[in-house]
C-alpha cells in the first residue's frame, strides 16, 4: 500500500478542516483517539460480527469497506500528529487472530497502547493491526487506497457544504 501518498493526502485534508474551523493551533490527538475508537466501533456495527444474538448478515461489503476506510483516515492523521508520516512502516508477518472479534479487540488495544505511548513502535503495531484486520474482512490493498481516495473526495465535499 502506497502510504505516503495517503499520508499526503490526509495532511492535505487535516490543514483544510483545521484552517476552516480554526484549529491549527488546538491539540487534537485525543479527540482524533476518540473519533478512531468510535469509527472502528461502527466497523465493528456493520459487519455484525459481535453479534452472536442476531442471524442477520454483514452489511455489503462496500459499506464495510467504507467504515474501514474512515478508520483509516484517523490512523493516518494520528500519524501525522505525532510527525510519523514520513516513517517507513513495515508490516511484520505476525500471525493475526483466529476471528474477525479478536482482530477488533487487538486493534483496540493497539489504539489504547500507542494513545498512551504516543511512540513509533506502537504507532507502527497499530497500523499493523488495522491492515491484519482488513485481510480479515477480505480486503486488498488495492480495495483499500480506491475506497480511500473515494472517501476523500467525498470529505472534501462535505467540508464545502459545512458538514
Amino acid at each position: 500500500m502506497e502510504l505516503k501518498k495517503l499520508f499526503q493526502m490526509q495532511k492535505a485534508l487535516d490543514s483544510h478542516i483545521e484552517e476552516k474551523h480554526q484549529l491549527e493551533n488546538e491539540d487534537l490527538f485525543d479527540r482524533k483517539v476518540l473519533a478512531l475508537f468510535v469509527e472502528i466501533g461502527e466497523l465493528a456495527n456493520e459487519t455484525r460480527c459481535f453479534k452472536f444474538w442476531s442471524v442477520k448478515p454483514s452489511s455489503p461489503k462496500d459499506v464495510v469497506l467504507e467504515e474501514f476506510v474512515d478508520g483509516i483516515h484517523f490512523i493516518l492523521s494520528l500519524g501525522i500528529e505525532c510527525g510519523f508520516d514520513q516513517e517507513s512502516i513495515t508490516i511484520k508477518d505476525q500471525e493475526s487472530a483466529r476471528t474477525v472479534t479478536e482482530q477488533f479487540l487487538r486493534v483496540y488495544e493497539s489504539i489504547n497502547q500507542f494513545q498512551k505511548s504516543k511512540a513509533f513502535d506502537d504507532y507502527a503495531g497499530l497500523v499493523e493491526s488495522y491492515l491484519k484486520l482488513s485481510s480479515l474482512l477480505g480486503f486488498t490493498n488495492e480495495d483499500i487506497e480506491k475506497a480511500y481516495f473515494s472517501k476523500n473526495e467525498v470529505n472534501y465535499q462535505r467540508q464545502q457544504n459545512n458538514y
